[in-house]
């Protein structure tokens, strides 16, 4: 099953880490790909851009609202994912606890339902 593990943390925060800490969770976070990859659990994964730089898309009656974004209630933003494949969701938090992320913010593992008939799926 895909697990999608979302890494929130403070922009705030992580700005605050010195240059030299947040290469080296890049790192970290490049070599936990490469492990997974290893064992046929890697999918995808990449960190997102700062929050500032996001765009919300609503559409309500036909119309589309677009505006600067996100403005969430919150100090944690989504700042970046993994897609992995994990027999449980058991073993998709013990690969959560190792993002680097989860150190300075939060991991949330959400099971992903897999559709049929979309591009580079598996029938089964």
């Amino acid at each position: 099953m895909k697990y999608l593990l979302l890494v929130h943390h403070n922009d705030e925060v992580f700005n605050k880490i010195p240059q030299g800490k947040r290469r080296e969770m890049l790192a970290e976070s490049i070599r936990l790909c490469h492990q997974l990859a290893g064992k046929g659990q890697y999918i995808h994964a990449s960190p997102l851009q700062p929050e500032h730089t996001g765009t919300v898309v609503q559409v309500r009656e036909g119309k589309s609202i677009v505006t600067d974004g996100p403005f969430m209630e919150t100090k944690e933003q989504l700042a970046g994912y993994f897609l992995v494949e994990a027999k449980s969701q058991e073993e998709a938090i013990r690969i959560a606890q190792r993002v680097p992320g989860a150190r300075i913010g939060t991991v949330e593992v959400r099971p992903v339902i897999e559709i049929s008939g979309l591009p580079n799926t598996r029938e089964t």
